[in-house]
């Protein structure tokens, strides 16, 4: 069985065992056990301004047997993921992503996206090597930082400057419970991981424009 499976509006990456979680999904944030992370694709006729979206979401993954599974939404075609693993050393990463650009933003700045369609940047990685908690909160800072530079990289362009994400981005980071507290950028650990991210994060910023180019940044298309 493949770790990624498909069934549209749902995408699931199996993590092949559980594992502690670290992220701020909607379902089940912070440090967690699951051994699935799985996305819902919505769309703005699914979620009107009146719908309490936790309580629609929990009815969803109940319908679903999900409950217990760290879970994103995402207004991206999920059929449009991208995965990438990388290697280093004895230390694997396996990354699964969801690109859109639709409200991308540059930190510190702020863009008016009042009634425009809204997309998100959700990713999900699985590291097979054991971490602390420590190390997990610092494996989570280099999947953002891996985000961040293959955004900046894509070269989307806004008012206040390159974006460097979107404002609804979402990170999960998954990995066996370990002595490890360290995930950093000179660790075979963190090289793994960054790269999986980078590339995962890269082939989908590179999808989202080639499908609808800049315009859908700045401006609505309906």
């Amino acid at each position: 069985m493949s770790a990624v499976q498909l069934a549209r509006p749902w995408l699931s990456f199996d993590l092949g065992q559980e594992m502690q979680v670290l992220s701020w999904a909607i379902n089940r944030p912070g440090f967690v056990r699951a051994d699935r992370i799985i996305w819902r694709e919505v769309r703005n006729a699914d979620l009107p301004e009146d719908l309490d979206v936790q309580d629609w979401f929990a009815r969803e993954l109940q319908a679903q047997g999900e409950t217990a599974s760290v879970a994103f939404l995402t207004s991206r075609d999920v059929s449009r993921f991208t995965q990438a693993r990388r290697q280093a050393g004895d230390i694997s990463a396996h990354c699964v992503a969801t690109v859109g650009l639709s409200n991308a933003e540059r930190v510190g700045q702020r863009v008016d996206r009042q009634g425009q369609v809204w997309g998100t940047i959700n990713i999900a990685v699985r590291l097979d090597h054991g971490l602390s908690q420590t190390g997990l909160i610092e494996a989570l800072s280099i999947a953002t930082e891996a985000r961040t530079a293959a955004v900046m990289d894509g070269g989307v362009q806004l008012p206040s400057g390159l974006a460097t994400g979107t404002g609804t981005d979402c990170i999960a980071v998954a990995a066996p419970a370990g002595a490890t507290d360290y995930a950093g950028l000179h660790t075979q650990l963190g090289e793994a991981l960054g790269a999986a991210v980078y590339a995962a994060t890269r082939a989908g910023t590179l999808a989202w424009l080639a499908q609808y180019g800049a315009a859908r940044m700045v401006a609505p298309l309906g």
